[in-house]
């Protein structure tokens, strides 16, 4: 706005700008002596300062996507059963989606359901109505991810449909797999050699691709800062640039070959910076390559990390919020994760709720119609600079780790060095949930032990079985003819690749945040009777009902009862005799103080003294001071308070 015309707007020139030196000072008066980096500067989990205020800045270079518009609203085909995949799917097609993504059994974004189809007639049943020329489509990486690929290439002959009019980015990505399942099917010369002759067999047939994708979900789920998410994004990219170059296939066309996925999450600022980043650092890949950039097939899906079991209607927000995110980013396709999607197969409604938060968005909120709405703000551009930076330093990191004829993304997986950084990093964030420093909303924070069900397919879990491979010396057969075999009813097992010697290495873990909470919930509800704890308030409703209610929220965060009540007030304080008979009388093994620091200071010891000969365990609510000594002398034998590990005082309350 400063830099307008004044004569645009003309009534800004009665507004003088202060200059940053006059809003220092009135914030120092504010803070009264505070520590100015303490209250008001923060740290991303990649040690990216993140300021308080910043001026308008004028960005560098533009994030820009290859189309202008809207981005792609993606629904998943992840259904066992042919016949039920297809009827989800055209629901979601004809409820406003116009991509999907098809996620076989064994996929890792399948979470142990996925589409069971091994040959040609079942796929084409699983999307029998589907005009595979008017929409895209996607394939999760998968192991057998070369077979999966090859059978939708056969389908789309088998009907008779010219390849080029078919938009499908075939999702071929060894690395995610060997990231997520913790083994290569061959050596890494070999992989390269296949997914080269498989590429120049779709492109002969007349296939435009994508072939290859680079997906970031597996290092996110297992951890990962926004700065390594997008260091092994492009370390994955690099490994399959050098491989498809190694095996002849020119350099613009093994870079067109390539896709991007990466995660939105709930951290608006965050997400919006990395997916710029992505873009300006694929650019500068492509320019050290001696190529002319061209901008990135980016595919966006919400944070599987983030979803919650307890109180899933939260996850609404979760996904509103990173779908928000991912649009003003710049993402070319987004899959939302229904909000049911921790606990089950989602169903119809859920999957709705899932477009729906897309087409809001698209639709009434117009989000589409900006072009990098976040350019030119200066939180936004300084984050996506120091994002940059950062993940160009992790992308040397693991280059930096290639070794015996593997690239670094694959050799620093084969000697431990991306799961070793990603579980400090695990840890790191474990203890930030664990002391609430980052709570979840509806889990360690204002959790509801009265939460209504929601409802999941009645779909039981793929069990797959370990396929039948040809002998080992066994000719690989060639892509192409794979395609016919198919095309004539082949089915899977009969087109597998033989065994070779490959490469295992140390699976990447796929938890979610909420899960160390969700486990004592689930401890809770199957106890004979629910657990239960006494809040011992001392004084007045208005003297205790802070720390009661925090109390309350601490322990019904682990499933335990925390039932509220009027208190036992009397004129001269707290009457003892009653808040030992209320105590008596709750059934509770563990009695928890509540109230203000002049109540503890005159009816603590005694409180809790009384309470100790009653036979109770006695807990205090907030931080003990110099009281610490004489209140564990009068029975107090632990202490809750704002930053404790409230997981492990859950621990503790439910062994008593």
């Amino acid at each position: 706005m400063n830099s307008a015309p004044a004569s645009d707007l003309a009534f800004m020139d009665a507004f003088p700008t202060p200059a940053i030196e006059q809003w220092r000072a009135a914030v120092d008066k504010v803070l009264k002596g505070s520590d100015f980096e303490k209250r008001l500067v923060g740290r991303t989990a990649d040690g990216i300062r993140i300021e308080p205020l910043y001026p308008a800045a004028t960005p560098a270079l533009r994030p820009m996507r290859a189309e202008a518009g809207r981005w792609q609203v993606v629904a998943r085909v992840d259904h066992p059963e042919p016949e039920q995949a297809r009827t989800l799917a055209l629901a979601d097609l004809e409820g406003g989606a116009d991509s999907l993504v098809l996620s076989f059994a064994g996929a890792r974004a399948a979470r142990n359901y996925g589409l069971v189809a091994d040959d040609v007639a079942t796929l084409d049943d699983a999307l029998d109505g589907v005009m595979l020329d008017l929409i895209r489509l996607r394939l999760d990486p998968a192991p057998q991810g070369r077979v999966n690929a090859l059978m939708l290439a056969a389908l789309v002959e088998t009907r008779g449909l010219a390849p080029s009019a078919a938009a499908i980015d075939f999702g071929l990505d060894p690395i995610g797999v060997l990231a997520t399942q913790g083994r290569f099917a061959a050596s890494w010369p070999e992989i390269g050699r296949r997914l080269a002759e498989t590429i120049g067999a779709l492109k002969t047939r007349g296939f435009a691709g994508p072939f290859v994708t680079a997906d970031s979900r597996p290092y996110h789920e297992a951890g990962a800062t926004e700065a390594q998410e997008l260091g092994g994004a492009l370390a994955t990219a690099i490994a399959y640039l050098r491989a498809l170059d190694a095996e002849g296939l020119p350099l613009n066309e093994a870079r067109d070959a390539i896709s991007f996925v990466l995660v939105a999450d709930t951290d608006e600022f965050l997400t919006i910076a990395k997916f710029r980043a992505a873009r300006l650092l694929w650019d500068r890949v492509q320019s050290a390559c001696g190529l002319t950039p061209k901008p990135m097939v980016l595919h966006a899906e919400t944070a599987w990390r983030s979803l919650t079991r307890r109180d899933p209607w939260v996850n609404l927000l979760r996904a509103t919020v990173a779908t928000f995110s991912a649009g003003v980013g710049g993402a070319d396709t987004l899959t939302v994760l229904p909000f049911t999607a921790a606990l089950g197969l989602p169903d119809g409604f859920a999957r709705r709720i899932a477009r729906n938060t897309q087409l809001v968005l698209l639709e009434e909120a117009n989000l589409w119609r900006v072009a990098d709405p976040a350019a030119g703000a200066g939180g936004f551009e300084a984050l996506t600079k120091a994002l940059c930076e950062q993940a160009w330093g992790k992308l040397q990191d693991l280059e930096r780790e290639s070794s015996g004829g593997m690239p670094g993304i694959v050799a620093a997986l084969a000697n431990g060095h991306i799961q070793k950084g990603l579980a400090r990093e695990r840890e790191t964030r474990r203890q930030a949930i664990a002391t609430r420093r980052e709570p979840i909303t509806g889990t360690s924070e204002y959790p509801n032990l009265a939460e209504a069900a929601v409802t999941v397919l009645a779909v039981e879990p793929v069990k797959q079985a370990k396929p039948k491979l040809p002998p080992a010396k066994a000719s690989v057969q060639k892509a192409e003819n794979l395609i016919a075999q198919l095309a004539k009813g082949a089915a899977r097992s009969q087109v597998l690749a033989a065994p070779e010697a490959g490469l295992e290495v140390e699976p990447l873990p796929s938890p979610r945040l909420a899960e160390p909470f969700e486990a004592l919930r689930d401890r809770a509800d199957a106890a004979p009777a629910r657990p239960r704890i006494f809040l011992a308030t001392l004084g007045s409703v208005a003297d205790f009902t802070a720390r009661a209610g925090f109390a309350r929220n601490l322990f019904e965060a682990g499933g335990i009862d925390a039932p509220g009540h009027d208190g036992f007030a009397s004129d001269t304080g707290t009457d003892i005799a009653a808040l030992v008979a209320g105590y008596r009388n709750s059934g509770a093994r563990l009695a928890c103080l509540c109230g203000s620091d002049a109540a503890y200071e005159a009816e603590g010891r005694a409180a809790a003294h009384a309470l100790k000969a009653e036979g109770a365990i006695v807990w205090l609510a907030g931080r003990p001071g110099p009281a610490e000594n004489a209140l564990n002398q009068a029975g107090v034998e632990a202490f809750i308070f704002a930053g404790c590990d409230v997981l492990a005082m859950l621990e503790s309350a439910h062994a008593a």
